[in-house]
């Protein structure tokens, strides 16, 4: 299975993209999508250009599922909601492209890649570049994004593992109107 793991940002949006054949994981590629108010783009604009770059991302290379990171709320509200309208933009360019989209926290993908929820950036990076044999560390952006798609391989590897042993219930009480895959 190809996956897309997206880390969501306005100045700086990681992608990573992996393949997943049980328990082997490949990397395919792996990049950021930048904008920069000081190029003179309104939001609008840098919204539209997170959009088309994931859907570049997606017709490029063709994963057939996706995992995107659950916003945090940050001290700056401000700043809080710029990202959830770039994470928007993110999610909007993912669901076009008829992808599915599965959602982890940074606590998720800390503790699936590293062990421990509250592991720093350099610590996920080296995780990665293990996990994924890369000659050297990815940036951080890119390295989070790679190891969404990490955790989502390992959650979905799981979780068919549990569904060939019984039926499983979807849980909806947590969900928000359904946007959350569990």
């Amino acid at each position: 299975m190809r996956i897309l793991g997206i880390d969501p940002g306005l100045q700086c949006t990681g992608f990573g993209v992996i393949d997943a054949d049980g328990a082997s994981l490949r990397y395919v590629a792996s990049g950021t999508i930048r904008t920069r108010p000081s190029d003179g783009a309104l939001l609008p604009a840098r919204l539209k250009l997170l959009f088309d770059g994931i859907g570049e991302v997606v017709q490029r290379y063709q994963p057939e599922a996706s995992a995107c990171e659950i916003v945090f709320v940050n001290i700056n509200p401000q700043a809080t909601l710029l990202l959830g309208q770039a994470r928007g933009a993110c999610l909007t360019a993912l669901v076009a492209n008829q992808l599915p989209v599965a959602e982890y926290t940074a606590l998720q993908l800390k503790k699936a890649v590293v062990g421990y929820g509250r592991a720093s950036k350099p610590q996920v990076q080296e995780m990665v570049k293990r996990l994924l044999l890369l000659p050297g560390l990815p940036g951080p952006d890119a390295a989070d994004a790679l190891g969404l798609a990490i955790t989502h391989a390992q959650v979905s590897r799981t979780l068919q593992a549990i569904g060939q042993v019984g039926n499983l219930q979807a849980r909806t009480h947590a969900a928000y109107k359904g946007g959350r895959s569990y």
